[in-house]
């Protein structure tokens, strides 16, 4: 992916794990806190930022990525480099992240969004395609 270079990568990998334990993108969201916080009372639902109720050290890489997709979605070298030995499906995969997080960033960019909520937004999004990266994935087994 963008914006996730081998020490990005690292951090992801040694924070989450076996990506396939979450059923889906939104738990893995949930996990880091990169969901929003409700306060909900009767009829009235108050929906505040996020939560940061999770892996503060993943997120924190996350966020940091999030920022490489203002850039126009294209494959560089250095990204070509990087997906020497991965599968179709995978840069499938990353060149769809690349094309909608750019079209999301200046969209709300346009909006008027504060850049730390964009970059926040962005990171939110990003999670779905790491998930889905996540769950291509085959953990070698360790010798104990």
């Amino acid at each position: 992916l963008k914006g996730f270079a081998w020490l990005t990568a690292t951090v992801i990998a040694a924070e989450l794990g076996d990506m396939r334990r979450f059923p889906n993108a939104r738990s893995m969201m949930c996990y880091l806190g990169l969901t929003t916080t409700e306060h909900t009372s009767g009829n009235r639902r108050r929906q505040g930022g996020i939560s940061k109720a999770g892996n503060s050290h993943a997120r924190f890489f996350l966020v940091e990525s999030a920022q490489h997709y203002y850039k126009t979605p294209k494959v560089s070298a250095a990204l070509t480099e990087r997906q020497k030995d991965v599968e179709q499906a995978i840069k499938d995969i990353s060149w769809k992240a690349q094309s909608r997080l750019h079209k999301r960033y200046w969209s709300l960019t346009h909006r008027g969004v504060m850049t730390q909520k964009i970059q926040v937004a962005i990171a939110r999004e990003l999670v779905g395609f790491v998930w889905a990266i996540g769950q291509r994935v085959e953990i070698p087994a360790t010798k104990n």
